[in-house]
């Protein structure tokens, strides 16, 4: 077993549980080395290379000091301090080490021949996750030679962890900079013929029967970023026949040219054929099949072809599963006109005025509600598409980064129409059929969408809750529509960070009203849109690094050795009561003055009684008493809590929720967010398991409710239903696991009542 510490490993020195080491990429290529597919060998740099290299160079604080000067609302800004950081990357002098470690790996992969070309890919520590997303943000560099040059675009590589579309994924979900690693894939080049993507899934209808291949002659860079349409073959799992074949024309493709890459036409009577052949086709989906068997999960794959021999060069769970059913829309527009038709790529209907953009110096274009119509789109494109109420592309398929991203934001996308930044014209109202293909001159009336929308009669009913974990409230309107139960968990932590200014600060300055207002526009956007279903939220627990991080809270906050075990949670409310009255306050506005009175009140991390005592006496001070409507409940995350459920529950809450992330981290003394030891984080050790059934059983016993709010039944059907048979009220997932993890509860309460 190779040392955490490593800066250089093999692929068959690592397996999937080594993300913090090598990667989404890393890992995945090394599970799938040591399982016996057809993967081309290579070898890793680690993310603790990475590191070590920032360490080693002072860089830290640096690039922390330029990340604090941007301004998200302003592309150039970020264009501007991406720029300066990367500089600085490729400034800095590599140890000698680490030089002597690359060269040495280099001379084994390339054998007698000291030249072969390879592929460097970057491999994020946050990337190809089961719940993360946009994977695809840094740079790939294919068809290097040499050890030099391949030390060069190492620091190349590192240095895209700070382009400007990364920075950009990492503000958005709310990613510690310098908690994400790097490491770099370095492989065998494939100077593929023929490359393309395939999904063990229909990944527009989310069809489990089929697996979906596209193709395009040279190497796959064109089709990942939707630079060509690519054919589309569909193959039946069950008796592996293709059932669907849509033959594009390609007039471009990238190929080897030296020691360079090249972009050179396509012969005509080439370009209308078949990309790869039948038998071709139906290799890849037994292969597809395989993967998705190994792996228990659909799987996006990248693949190659060289004469007739299969590789795969990459693969990862589909992060774009849909919870919605698809609905019949040709009522709604009927007595519209198709403008342009293409290749249906994420659900839906929508309608808005286009913004043709053509480059990314366009997006500063894009407003709210803007359908985004673009030649192609790429990983830069994203702050612009999060405007966008729909996609339309010229180009691309329905694997390409266009349709995957509009699946990730939920938005309809229609691409490969060939015509449309030249047929649609700047302001004109679209609407947008990403379940047909088609776009329609005019738009449809809200009415229709919301009708669209409704909620299916024969949704599937469970005993046990099913409650949601949301932070931002633009997305309450749209989370709502599922068939979900309510929220399970509403964190403050993104609102507060939204309203920028350290609470303590607007409070010295005579200005707490703007905290107390922005707070109760933020709860009340949640609470009207899942009103009568509950909302649980959780009080501020922002440790006091993170709190250091806002407008002014360098002057508010201690240094603490270790945040995480520090001023936090309920401790804090005690002994500095005057933020927790700030929230107390926004609870009141939203629940008496607003009416909406299916908010409730959650404490985190609350280490003993006492603590607990003291904080509901600060609530009933301020007004806020339990009642029938308005419920108190109490995470339990800390070991203490486990063991003196009982006397918690006596002191008085109506219901607890396990914060399943923190209770593994202090049971198991581990820190999942520290590469050295996350591998040791496991929600399923027999510890962990163990305190989950107390938690459960306590609560039942005393008859309060029961939740669990960590990231744990997202991930493990298996967890979920231990928790159902313990007797758990409810669980509070990610938005995209609702529809999975509901049936997961219906087939575990069926099972026990007819056990």
């Amino acid at each position: 077993m190779p040392k955490d510490n490593s800066l250089i490993l093999w692929f068959e020195d690592v397996g999937k549980e080594d993300i913090p080491r090598v990667g989404g990429k890393g890992a995945n290529l090394g599970e799938m080395t040591s399982a016996g597919f057809p993967v081309p060998p290579g070898f890793i740099v680690t993310a603790q290379a990475y590191f070590k290299f920032l360490k080693e160079n002072n860089l830290t604080e640096k690039i922390n000091h330029l990340l604090g000067t941007i301004n998200f609302d302003k592309p150039e800004s970020l264009q501007q301090v991406s720029h300066h950081i990367k500089k600085l990357i490729m400034g800095e002098r590599m140890s000698d080490e680490l030089v002597h470690e690359i060269f040495a790996a280099y001379t084994k992969l390339s054998g007698r021949l000291n030249d072969t070309l390879v592929a460097v890919r970057s491999s994020a520590t946050a990337e190809d996750l089961p719940n993360a997303s946009f994977a695809g943000q840094q740079e790939t560099f294919l068809n290097i030679k040499g050890e030099s040059v391949l030390v060069h675009k190492v620091k190349e590589a590192w240095a895209s962890l700070f382009e400007p579309r990364a920075i950009f994924y990492r503000h958005e979900q709310k990613f510690d900079h310098f908690r994400v690693g790097i490491a770099i894939v370095v492989q065998k080049m494939i100077e593929s013929e023929k490359s393309g993507i395939m999904f063990t899934l229909d990944p527009v209808t989310n069809d489990k029967s089929k697996v979906v291949i596209e193709a395009i002659y040279g190497l796959g860079e064109m089709i990942v970023q939707g630079e060509v349409t690519p054919d589309h073959y569909e193959v039946d799992k069950s008796d592996a026949k293709i059932i669907k074949k849509q033959i594009a024309t390609q007039t471009v493709k990238l190929v080897k040219v030296k020691d360079g890459n090249k972009e050179v036409k396509v012969d005509k009577k080439d370009g209308t054929k078949q990309k790869i052949s039948d038998n071709l086709i139906l290799n890849l989906a037994l292969l597809g099949k395989k993967l998705e068997k190994h792996y228990y999960f659909p799987q996006d794959v990248e693949w190659a072809i060289t004469g007739n021999t299969i590789y795969i060069v990459q693969t990862r769970p589909i992060t774009t599963l849909s919870t919605e059913k698809a609905v019949d829309t040709s009522e709604q527009t009927k007595h519209l006109s198709v403008l342009v038709t293409g290749a249906p790529a994420s659900p839906g209907l929508a309608s808005g005025p286009v913004k043709i953009i053509s480059t990314v110096k366009d997006l500063s274009k894009m407003l709210p509600g803007d359908v985004m119509v673009a030649p192609q789109t790429n990983p830069d494109f994203v702050p612009g598409m999060k405007k966008a109420i729909a996609i339309v592309t010229d180009k691309g398929g329905r694997t390409s980064h266009a349709a995957i991203v509009s699946r990730e934001l939920g938005i309809p996308a229609v691409v490969g129409t060939e015509q449309a930044t030249k047929i649609l014209t700047n302001a004109s109202v679209v609407t947008v059929n990403g379940t047909t293909g088609e776009v329609f001159k005019g738009g449809i009336t809200k009415s229709n969408l919301t009708q669209q929308q409704a909620i299916p009669s024969d949704r599937i009913k469970t005993a046990t809750h099913v409650y949601v974990n949301l932070a931002q409230p633009d997305l309450a309107e749209k989370v709502a529509a599922q068939h979900v139960d309510g929220i399970g968990l509403l964190r403050a932590e993104f609102i507060m960070a939204n309203i920028g200014t350290h609470p303590k600060k607007l409070i010295h300055d005579g200005k707490k009203e703007v905290f107390i207002h922005a707070l109760s526009d933020a709860l009340e956007k949640f609470c009207k849109a899942f009103y009568p279903r509950p909302v649980v939220y959780r009080a501020s627990d922002f440790k006091t690094n993170e709190y250091r991080g806002l407008i002014g809270g360098k002057s508010f906050e201690p240094i603490e050795p270790n945040p995480m075990l520090g001023y936090r949670g309920a401790f804090r409310y005690m002994h500095d009561p005057e933020v927790f009255k700030l929230e107390l306050e926004a609870i009141k506005i939203v629940r008496e003055k607003m009416n909406l009175k299916n908010l409730s009140l959650m404490i985190p991390f609350v280490r003993t009684v006492h603590e607990l005592t003291e904080v509901k006496k600060i609530l009933l001070k301020n007004g806020l008493t339990r009642s029938a409507s308005f419920k108190l409940w109490m995470m339990v995350e800390i070991p203490s809590n486990v063991i003196l459920l009982d006397k918690f529950i006596e002191a008085g809450i109506d219901g607890i929720s396990i914060g399943s992330n923190d209770l593994t981290m202090l049971l198991l003394g581990t820190d999942r967010d520290n590469s050295e030891v996350a591998q040791e984080f496991d929600e399923q050790n027999e510890a962990v398991l163990w305190a989950l059934e107390r938690i459960i059983k306590t609560a039942h016993k005393y008859r309060i409710t029961s939740s669990i709010c960590g990231q744990a039944p997202s991930l493990y059907p298996e967890l979920v239903e231990k928790l159902v048979s313990w007797g758990i009220t409810s669980v509070s997932v990610s938005p995209d696991a609702i529809e999975n993890v509901r049936k997961t509860i219906a087939r575990v309460e069926k099972k026990l009542i007819t056990t």
